[in-house]
């Protein structure tokens, strides 16, 4: 992988104060140029020093969905909620993960506690409105066919 200039400029940064916050920023530069093992061993360092610091948990989870590592990813998401319940990237990150996993009740669920309903993709010349209709419908037919 080719490093950045801002990675670059971000690791000096970290290695010259090792309890700056900045190590956040870095890993999510990591994330996003797809080193996501980098991202999450920034985070873990990172976090020892800030363990409250959510949006580094928040970059943490999404490196670690990358990694196939649901479980822990769903763990930490589930900890920033639990201290920042209206943090829209962790609920968004942590409907993500039950929405590959094919959980759609629980997506719905999730995606309810979002202060901004999610815009479903949809193809160029569908109606988007409509899309996302679909999509709430196809969300709630779902839940109301398990049984109780």
């Amino acid at each position: 992988m080719l490093e950045n200039p801002r990675i670059e400029e971000l690791k000096k940064r970290v290695a010259r104060d090792p309890t700056s916050i900045a190590f956040a920023q870095l890993a999510e530069e990591y994330r996003r140029s797809g080193a996501h093992q980098q991202a999450v061993d920034v985070c873990r360092d990172g976090l020892l020093r800030h363990p409250g610091y959510v949006s580094a948990r928040v970059t943490m989870a999404r490196s670690l969905m990358e990694l196939g590592q649901r479980a822990e990813a769903e763990r930490e998401l589930q900890g920033v909620i639990a201290v920042a319940p209206d943090n829209l990237a962790a609920i968004r990150a942590l409907a993500e993960i039950h929405q590959k996993a094919g959980d759609v009740e629980e997506t719905f669920q999730i995606e309810m506690r979002s202060p901004t309903p999610p815009v479903p993709t949809a193809p160029s010349d569908a109606d988007p409105v409509l899309t996302q209709l679909e999509g709430w419908l196809d969300a709630i037919l779902a839940v109301r066919s398990k049984p109780r």
